[in-house]
This record gives structure tokens, C-alpha cells and sequence, in this order.
């Protein structure tokens, strides 16, 4: 199964790690952004391991985009 392709409408989880290079910003900034509800929550998989759905950060960077437009 391939969660990867562009036609398939399955939701696809990142990793913290991963999230970190799609937007640039440093764990502790992603963190930080989490704790103020600035950034699209996690999805708990474990004790200590989260992850994140790759769309709805794909929406936040485009909104960061779009907001630099607008100003």
C-alpha cells in the first residue's frame, strides 16, 4: 500500500523531524507554536512520539504564505 501517491485521499502522518524541514523552524519553535495553539495539533502515538498530518502543515505553510502577500 502506498500512502505516498497523489491520488490517494489517505491522511499521511510526519514525523516532528519531518515537520521541521517541511517548514524550517526548529523543534523548540514547532513546540513552542504547539503550546500557543499556533500550529496544527499532534497526533499521539505513543508516550513520548507524536506526529503530525501532512496536509494540515502543508495549509499552515500556505497560510504563512499567503498572509506575507497580504501585508
Amino acid at each position: 500500500m502506498n500512502l505516498t501517491a497523489s491520488n490517494d485521499n489517505t491522511p499521511v502522518l510526519v514525523s516532528l523531524n519531518d515537520v521541521c524541514k517541511m517548514t524550517s523552524l526548529s523543534r523548540t519553535m514547532v513546540n513552542r507554536y504547539r503550546a500557543e495553539s499556533r500550529f496544527p495539533k499532534a497526533v499521539e502515538l505513543g508516550d513520548r512520539r507524536v506526529a503530525f498530518v501532512r496536509s494540515e502543515v502543508a495549509a499552515w505553510i500556505q497560510s504563512k504564505i499567503a498572509a506575507r502577500a497580504a501585508a
